[in-house]
């Protein structure tokens, strides 16, 4: 499917109402579709020129029941997204070779100015609906979204009067059912509807031991990023809603995620010449082990007839505390003989993040010229972020803030009867960065004989501006029902990571109103996409372009620490995805492919020319993936292979032990439906492969703490009930 960039506003599923925004044919309810609400429009999707993925209940909980977490069940389905590192930090996990926009309900959930890379862990699975992806560059929902966008839409309102509810029970554990492997989840979700009012509220719990490899050892922890193994999550969740006359509609929701980390291993190191990958042992690690928590809130009010028109609006506050492990280092930003001339300093750090923004939009169809549907509306968003070193209580990253106001405009065209959609838009975003004076930390390298100390530097503080037109246009034919085409053209608009920018600022006389490096990303995304949906066949194409002019890639600097560089990226792939209802009862297969190639300006002096691949840290391997589905009367199975394949990194910059190798991981599910709920089993990496993840396998090849084995075979048993 597909969508245009920037059409309605705020992330709430719009109501099957009849109105007269939108022609009742057009309408997506009405054409048995689910809204995409990511999308910000309530056309259907085949209106709206560029790719959209959407991940049912259904299918969600299967894949989560296979690999734990959302971000896992997007990557495993989708084939132009990252392996995941199967850690806490999602860094270096790309769609279409860039960072995707997490968002819940449409509320973003990442942390820009200095980007802690745990989006993808805010909030537990069993309350999300459905997860909706919009592949590409676009502004659609403001700052982010270079890559796409994820957004998941949690619960909706009951529909039935009285009380409703679902629980679950899960277990899981690893090959060899470790003591220290098993792990459980229960959540448990109640609603409750009386004539207008209705009220949703529900909890979380979920314990995970540590992860063993195919060769039946434990898999190395990333004490500083984080770990989703060997930790505790509490989620908890609530929705309370009115009814506004016939077609209006209040909601608030808010949410909380907290993991912790139980801190009851230490790294062992690897040995990459051996292929030894790094392990873990009983030990306590120094500090407090890494954490992250998020809090949301937001309220909505939705109109689907305002005036003949769909009125959608929104405000919220969102706020994220992020602490990551610590570590005493010979070469690291840490050190200072100030402090402790030793050269042991303990220190660790913590992102702090908070966002205030809001949400309008008007969408109806042109009196007198009911084929064009016209959107106008308003976005606003604030963040404040900062990184301290919790330890010591000094400031890595200064307080830094984030202001975006954007009025924007869409209009979609329908022609002939539907046959040709024209489409277009334009979002004019107004950004203002500040940043107060600051001084940068202390560095020191030492290698046991020789210190070398570096005092920092005092920067003066700014606040820059920056505006641009974002626009976007596509052309959408579709001769016959269920078959299309479409070509399209979008810009996105994020900002680079300012905290890793501000932080490593090392020479005198710096102020932030003219350091060029902390300029926004502007990503231009070009595609051509053909669609078949006739039948028992699925089947879709899609050719896309991506560049930048300055652009954000993470490179590892001497001492192991990811710095930004801005350069000229071009990134371009083709995406074939393939499904077919066999003439089996109940039997579909399935395939994807996809193919991406990137490439950077790696000159010393920047010519604009790129001449360097894009390595595992930016952009994710060529895949092939294989299913197979059986669903008949109370049984349900199904089997997924993903084919990693091998890549040879080339260019000016290239480091040959990056180099890839290629993987093949096959998972399998199986569901009865009995009269008291569903009882599930699932089993991730079924052969017990024994392998090198993606992400390990690409960088920080001297470092013998980050060369992590994926998972091994592992179990999941659950069952799940409704009332």
């Amino acid at each position: 499917m597909s969508v245009v960039a920037l059409a309605c506003a705020v992330p709430v599923a719009a109501t099957a109402q009849q109105a007269a925004a939108v022609s009742t044919d057009d309408r997506a309810d009405a054409a048995g579709d689910i809204t995409v609400t990511a999308a910000r429009t309530i056309l259907p999707p085949n209106a709206l020129p560029l790719t959209i993925d959407l991940i049912d209940k259904a299918t969600l909980d299967q894949q989560i029941a296979i690999s734990g977490s959302i971000t896992d069940a997007v990557a495993n389905l989708t084939p132009s997204f990252s392996p995941t590192r199967q850690k806490l930090s999602g860094a270096g996990e790309t769609l279409r070779g860039r960072s995707p926009l997490y968002a819940i309900n449409g509320i973003p959930q990442s942390t820009p100015l200095r980007d802690g890379s745990r989006d993808g862990f805010t909030i537990d699975g069993f309350f999300v609906d459905r997860v909706e992806l919009i592949y590409g560059s676009n502004a659609l929902q403001g700052v982010g979204g270079t890559g796409g966008i994820v957004n998941q839409v949690t619960v909706g309102a009951p529909r039935a009067e009285g009380f409703s509810g679902r629980t679950l029970l899960q277990a899981n554990a690893d090959n060899g059912f470790s003591k220290d492997g098993i792990g459980g989840k229960v959540a448990g979700l109640v609603q409750y509807k009386a004539g207008r009012f209705d009220a949703t509220v529900g909890a979380a719990y979920e314990k995970r031991g540590v992860f063993y490899d195919g060769d039946g050892r434990r898999v190395g922890l990333n004490l500083t990023q984080g770990e989703s193994q060997d930790s505790r999550t509490l989620s908890l969740f609530a929705r309370l809603g009115y009814k506004v006359g016939e077609t209006g509609r209040i909601d608030l929701i808010a949410s909380r995620f907290e993991l912790k980390g139980d801190g009851d291993y230490v790294a062992v190191p690897g040995n990459r010449v051996t292929g030894l990958p790094t392990s873990a042992m009983r030990g306590d690690p120094p500090g407090v082990a890494a954490a992250s928590r998020t809090e949301s809130i937001a309220l909505s009010y939705t109109d689907t007839s305002l005036w003949g028109g769909n009125f959608v609006s929104q405000i919220f506050f969102n706020r994220s505390r992020d602490t990551f492990g610590g570590e005493i280092a010979p070469i690291l930003t840490f050190q200072d003989p100030k402090i402790d001339p030793t050269f042991k300093l303990f220190d660790q750090s913590q992102n702090r993040s908070r966002k205030i923004g809001g949400k309008i939009s008007y969408e109806r169809a042109i009196p007198g010229i009911e084929a064009l549907t016209t959107t106008v509306g308003f976005d606003f968003l604030t963040d404040s972020t900062e990184q301290r070193l919790i330890a010591t209580n000094r400031v890595w990253v200064p307080p830094s803030d984030f202001r975006s106001l954007a009025p924007f405009g869409q209009a979609n065209l329908k022609l002939f009867d539907g046959v040709l959609r024209l489409a277009g838009g334009a979002r004019w975003e107004n950004v203002q960065i500040k940043v107060d004076d600051y001084h940068t930390l202390a560095s020191t390298t030492y290698d046991g004989s020789r210190v070398a100390t570096y005092g920092g530097v005092a920067v003066s503080g700014g606040k820059p501006r920056f505006s641009d037109l974002l626009i976007n246009g596509g052309v959408v034919v579709e001769p016959l029902k269920g078959i299309r085409a479409y070509v399209s053209y979008a810009q996105g608009f994020t900002v680079p990571d300012i905290g890793r920018i501000t932080r490593a600022v090392n020479k005198p006389n710096q102020d932030i109103d003219h350091y060029v490096d902390i300029q926004p990303i502007i990503s231009n995304n070009r595609e051509i996409g053909v669609e078949v949906k006739r039948g028992p066949l699925d089947a879709s194409a899609t050719y896309f372009w991506s560049s930048s002019d300055k652009g954000q890639l993470l490179i590892a600097s001497p001492g192991g620490i990811f710095d930004v560089q801005r350069q000229r990226v071009e990134i371009q792939g083709l995406e074939i995805n393939l499904g077919v209802q066999l003439p089996i009862d109940g039997l579909r297969v399935s395939a994807g492919y996809a193919h991406i190639e990137g490439r950077y300006d790696a000159s010393p002096i920047p010519d604009g020319i790129v001449d360097t691949d894009l390595d595992g840290t930016n952009i994710s391997p060529d895949r092939l993936n294989l299913a197979a589905n059986y669903a008949t009367g109370p049984l349900s199975m199904r089997v997924q292979t993903q084919f990693y394949l091998s890549r040879t990194f080339q260019g000016l910059k290239r480091v040959p032990d990056n180099d890839f190798g290629g993987y093949t991981l096959t998972d399998a599910y199986v569901r009865y439906q009995t009269g008291i709920g569903g009882i599930t089993l699932s089993v991730s990496n079924l052969f017990n492969r024994q392998y090198i993840d993606y992400s390990s396998d690409t960088r920080l090849p001297t470092d013998p703490l980050s060369f992590f084995a994926g998972r091994g075979r592992s179990f999941t048993l659950g069952w799940d009930t409704r009332f």
